[in-house]
């Protein structure tokens, strides 16, 4: 049955969230390292990765920019910093 969700993506992709898009990955990767699969199948789901991939940077960019907008100044001027680095207290080029 999983192996059907795998190979029958759904008609339309830009459908899935972020974490239905990890998952899938995952399955996709964990069918492909066992090794036993044709080479056709196996260039088949690697396809699906690549654009399952894709989606997955589409879901991050615009994640981003809604993080951007939410960090606007108080007085609605923009300004744009990078999101800061997983683990660290604040963006690049702030002063303490």
């Amino acid at each position: 049955m999983a192996e059907e969700q795998i190979a029958n993506p759904p008609s339309d992709e830009r459908e899935l969230g972020f974490d239905q898009v990890l998952e899938r990955l995952h399955k996709i990767v964990t069918r492909i390292e066992q090794g036993n699969l044709p080479l056709e199948q196996a260039l088949s789901l690697f396809e699906d990765g690549v654009r399952l991939s894709r989606r997955g940077s589409s879901i991050l960019d615009a994640t981003e920019q809604r993080i951007e907008l939410l960090v606007r100044s108080e007085d609605g001027s923009e300004t744009r910093r990078p999101l800061p680095a997983p683990g660290s207290t604040s963006a690049p080029g702030d002063t303490p």
